[in-house]
């Protein structure tokens, strides 16, 4: 029997997987799910603790995989969906974690933003540091923070809201989230930093689309591409050029 092309966790849900190779196995991380230590037990939405368990309880994703390990390479926001790598081993944790250490990973997102942009194109260059008067938020810093860019393309308007490609040069925490409020056009559903109360129902619109290097091990050029027709469907978009 063939190794199936999803993640079934034992609630029922399905993880699409966009990629898999020796090394890395990369999924389509749905909105909603927390990358979190094991330890972690604050929610049930810890995606880490149930790939864990799900692996340990031998379901047929894992089992026919000979899967005995699975860890988050990087971090995507709880309602950030996307490309998401997991390491098969200790070892290729350490190793593609430093490919995101050294900016050796290419990282390609969809926003969509409150507004129209001015520029059709721009680079955000403000350091980020964690706000002390606010545990898991972020602000500019220009003094403290750590140095950030990102660079944005805008696709497409409709109404009062744009899609913009991000490509984030530095993986700083909320980095996309912050320079985009700080360009003036938060993103849609962010209720963290938007200027606005999402309204009901609506969710963050912000997706990982893509994420590209060379393989460490084999030398090969990797690029993982996760679905967008969905996601721009939500917001009236037609299916954009990247």
């Amino acid at each position: 029997m063939p190794k199936p092309d999803h993640i079934e966790l034992a609630t029922g849900e399905r993880i699409a997987i966009l990629y898999e190779d020796r090394a890395v196995l990369a999924i389509d991380k749905p909105r909603g799910w927390m990358l979190v230590p094991f330890s972690w037990q604050k929610t049930n939405r810890n995606l880490q603790a149930a790939l864990t368990s799900s692996i340990a309880a031998r379901d047929f994703w894992a089992r026919s995989r000979g899967l005995r390990f699975l860890r988050f390479v990087h971090r995507l926001d709880a309602d950030t969906s996307g490309v998401l790598l997991l390491a098969k081993s200790p070892g290729a944790v350490k190793t593609f974690g430093a490919l995101f250490e050294s900016r050796r990973m290419e990282k390609i997102y969809l926003a969509v933003v409150r507004g129209r942009p001015k520029h059709s194109e721009w680079i955000c260059r403000l350091k980020l540091a964690p706000d002390p008067k606010a545990i898991g938020r972020m602000k500019v810093d220009a003094r403290h923070g750590k140095e950030a860019e990102t660079r944005f393309r805008v696709l497409q308007s409709k109404g009062d809201i744009t899609l913009v490609e991000a490509h984030p040069v530095t993986g700083r925490t909320h980095q996309i989230r912050v320079h985009l409020a700080e360009s003036g056009h938060p993103v849609v559903g962010d209720e963290l930093y938007g200027l606005q109360a999402a309204k009901e129902g609506e969710q963050l619109g912000l997706r990982a689309v893509s994420l590209s290097y060379t393989d460490p091990f084999v030398r090969r050029r990797v690029e993982i591409t996760a679905p967008v027709v969905e996601f721009v469907g939500e917001y009236g978009f037609d299916i954009p050029k990247l």
